[in-house]
């Protein structure tokens, strides 16, 4: 057997996330019926990231082990010619058997994207946004460097995880212009992020950017440690998973 490295981009919107789920249709799923068609026996595929229902990605990363007969097939032309067309295979690279998608990964990048304008939402851009109406982007800016450095995200952490331990490092938030005027992407770099951990600070910072809550209470949020007292989670339209570093700090 041999080891392949997947670069894959989806829409989220009609999968039930990437983890595979009894008769739910899941990224992981899709990857894996097409690997075990082609390799005629059962394929596993890993992912970097367990990305929720509805949640989008450019650059999701996984591996999987094939027989090593297998190796001269076009894998990025084959897999997509099978793989339904909200999902694709970018890159397909044989690496060492020590590589793992999700452990092997030095940071991952998100972006959220929100859309400003309560008139309209361009219909191409409806899966892709959260249509939060006007905010103060400047006031979420500052609001912004207080998650910034390693912390204990627990306030920022959905339930259902297995995690050990709830502290993160984030290296860096910092927003930028979307595809048109009424929207903004705002993209997070961080070692690793808690479960719909990116969508709540996006939930927090929104609500800083309408003055639901000052500066001051986010911080006593971020300090008592409880999912509870934070704002509501970002709906997953505007997430984007973006990349996955390897092989070096960021």
């Amino acid at each position: 057997m041999v080891r392949l490295k997947l670069t894959i981009a989806y829409v989220g919107t009609n999968f039930f996330g990437w983890q595979r789920q009894k008769e739910k249709r899941t990224v992981q799923k899709c990857l894996e019926d097409a690997f075990s068609r082609i390799c005629e026996r059962k394929i596993v595929v890993y992912g970097a990231s367990r990305t929720d229902s509805g949640v989008h990605a450019l650059g999701q990363v996984a591996h999987c082990d094939i027989p090593e007969n297998k190796l001269h097939i076009p894998w990025v032309r084959a897999l997509n010619s099978i793989l339904p067309n909200d999902v694709c295979v970018i890159k397909v690279e044989q690496v060492d058997k020590n590589f793992d998608a999700r452990f092997s990964s030095k940071a991952k990048i998100y972006s959220y994207t929100i859309w400003k304008c309560w008139d309209y939402v361009l219909p191409q851009r409806v899966p892709f946004v959260w249509r939060c109406g006007e905010v103060d982007e400047e006031l979420m800016e500052e609001a912004s460097k207080i998650f910034i450095g390693t912390h204990d995200f627990a306030s920022f952490q959905n339930s259902g995880s297995d995690v050990k331990s709830t502290v993160r490092t984030i290296y860096e938030i910092r927003r930028e212009k979307g595809l048109f005027p009424e929207e903004s992407r705002w993209i997070f770099v961080g070692n690793g992020f808690l479960k719909q951990m990116v969508r709540n600070i996006m939930g927090a910072l929104v609500s800083i950017g309408k003055g639901k809550i000052t500066i001051d209470e986010l911080k006593e949020i971020f300090q008592k440690k409880d999912r509870r007292l934070a704002p509501a989670t970002a709906p997953a339209s505007g997430l984007c998973l973006e990349k996955v570093i390897y092989g070096e700090d960021y």
